[in-house]
């Protein structure tokens, strides 16, 4: 056993590994075999089948400035894609605050979770802007992000 993984981490000596997009390509494979299970179609068996053909190659690849680059790609894009729902994430995450952005100068602030449904006028403490937002407890709001360019 100790003989296969010497010869394993020797064989994978300079390649490039797993990273985002694997992995990301790898959750695409799993769920392509769970639908294909229920659908029975066979354009999915070969999506699936170029899938783990690309993730095998790109796992056992030596070109890593070139798989760095495709990662960067993958992430920048991940980045865009998921940029507007980065409140509703942190929404889900925070159980005791809200996470707003003001209408006039985008910055995000972080509200206190209401005790109950009504809506309250907040002032940004950086614009000094009313918006009209789901919020009853009276407590310090604080900024999360400012606008870029306000320094």
């Amino acid at each position: 056993m100790i003989n296969f993984i010497y010869k394993f981490k020797k064989f994978m000596y300079n390649r490039y590994g797993s990273d985002e997009l694997s992995k990301a390509l790898f959750y695409l494979y799993i769920l392509l075999v769970l639908v294909n299970l229920f659908v029975r179609f066979n354009i999915i068996f070969y999506i699936e089948l170029i899938l783990m053909i690309i993730i095998l190659l790109r796992y056992f690849s030596k070109n890593i400035s070139k798989r760095e680059k495709e990662n960067i790609i993958f992430l920048k894009s991940k980045t865009f894609i998921l940029k507007p729902f980065k409140n509703i994430i942190r929404n889900l995450k925070d159980k005791n605050n809200v996470y707003k952005k003001c209408h006039k100068c985008k910055t995000i602030l972080k509200l206190p979770l209401p005790s109950k449904i009504g809506f309250k006028i907040v002032k940004c403490p950086e614009c000094n802007y009313r918006n009209k937002f789901l919020v009853l407890r009276k407590q310090k709001i604080k900024i999360i992000r400012k606008k870029k360019g306000n320094d």
